[in-house]
Formats: structure tokens, sequence, C-alpha cells
């Protein structure tokens, strides 16, 4: 729960530095994975990203796009996305490519069949492959919405077993994303980023309460203007009630 201290006495307390709220802004990543995102989307949250501070996570035909438009803002990328079921060299090979266009991170998809096919020595050893194709960090993307809390346990281990990065709740494809309750199973194993649903700051707080270290959304624009907003409002009372 690494960002939480940020907000406790409630929103904008204790934030006296803009290093405080660019460490919040850094922690959102504003997402653009569509099957109709074009060039233009991608520039669009790119001019956003620069504009707040915040990472970007976009589809790998425009990572060397992006890498050459917008170099200073973090990105990732997706792999085996939205289903998970590419073969295992396919998911590394297509890790491979994407740190070579410039991604800074993957968010791979785990293969939930396999997963409740009880297959597990299968689910971990593809993430290990895919850890081991590249020098980057690596997410799984667990797609909590469609298992049992015994296979979100199950996945967690997995995932942390075979060296991976964080855990990531839901590619936003299937019914549902993160929730309070999932984040907080999330967290017992690895680093979470936090995503499907959330489409505010209230939102984005009650995740990085919960202990997720990331949220990604496609209303990262949205969620950093109203953290910004309300900041603002909490310093403006401060001063009013004679606090410095």
């Amino acid at each position: 729960m690494a960002v939480a201290f940020l907000y406790r006495g409630g929103l904008g307390r204790g934030m006296d530095t803009d290093a405080d709220a660019a460490a919040v802004m850094g922690r959102i990543e504003h997402t653009v994975l569509g099957p109709e995102t074009t060039p233009d989307d991608v520039i669009a949250v790119l001019d956003v990203a620069i504009e707040y501070g915040l990472r970007a996570c976009i589809p790998p035909c425009y990572l060397e796009l992006a890498d050459g438009y917008a170099p200073t803002v973090p990105l990732a990328t997706v792999v085996g996305f939205p289903h998970g079921q590419n073969t295992t060299s396919a998911k590394c090979d297509e890790a491979a490519d994407a740190w070579d266009a410039g991604a800074d991170e993957i968010d791979m998809v785990l293969n939930v069949g396999r997963l409740r096919a009880g297959e597990d020595g299968t689910v971990r050893e593809e993430i290990e492959e895919v850890v081991a194709a590249v020098p980057i960090p690596v997410k799984v993307i667990v797609e909590t919405p469609l298992l049992s809390e015994a296979e979100k346990r199950r996945a967690a281990e997995l995932v942390a077993d075979a060296d991976a990065d964080f855990l990531k709740t839901a590619t936003g494809f299937s019914d549902g994303g993160a929730t309070v309750p999932d984040v907080e199973l999330l967290a017992e194993y690895l680093p979470v980023k936090a995503s499907g649903g959330i489409g505010s700051w209230a939102d984005a707080k009650a995740m990085f309460d919960a202990g997720a270290e990331r949220i990604g959304a496609s209303s990262g624009d949205a969620i950093a203007r109203e953290f910004l907003e309300g900041r603002a409002g909490a310093d403006r009372e401060s001063v009013g009630n004679g606090e410095y």
C-alpha cells in the first residue's frame, strides 16, 4: 500500500510538494486498447500523459510511433491480448518485439482456460518464458472477473512463482473490472495494477487505498484532473482555516 499514505487525513492533505502529486500521477497508466484505436487516438493519449505526467498503455503496433513522439512517457503494451490463448512462443515473440519497439513494460494475459483446467505448471512455465524473454517488467493480467477466489489465489501464486513483477486485475474485455476485494487479495502476493472500470479519482483512490501500486484506465485524463482539482481545493481550505 505504498501510495495510500498520501491520502490520510483527506484528499489533498499531507501533499505539500509537487513531488507528491507527481508520484501519484506517475502511478496512473492512461490507456487506449480498443479494436478501433487509430494513430491519432494514441497521440491524444500521449498528449494527456505529457500534460499530467502519466504513463501510457497502448497497442503494440503503435509503440514505435509513441516512442518517437513522446520519448519521456513510460510505455506499457499488451501481449496475448485480450484472451491470453496465444501460444507461448507467440507471447514471447510479441514481448520481445514490443521491447525492441520501445516498450518499457509488458502486460501479458494469463491463459485462464489452462488455469481452470488445472494446468498450473503450464501456466507458470509460460509466464516464466515471457519474463525471461525481455529485460523489462512484466505484469500478468489474471482476469479476476472470470475467477473464483480460489482461482484468483492460485493465479496469484503462479505469477509470483514465475518471477513476474505485477499482478493486473483485468483486460476490460470481460464483464466486470477491478474491485477493492480483488486488489486487496492480489496485493498479498505482488504489486497490483488495478484496471477495468476505473473512471474517476474516487475509484482510483479506493484502489490505491486497497493496495494498488498502479491504475490502468482509459479515463486517466479525468482521474488526473479530479485529483489535482481536489488537491487545489484542499489547499485553499487549509489556507482559509489558517493552516500552513
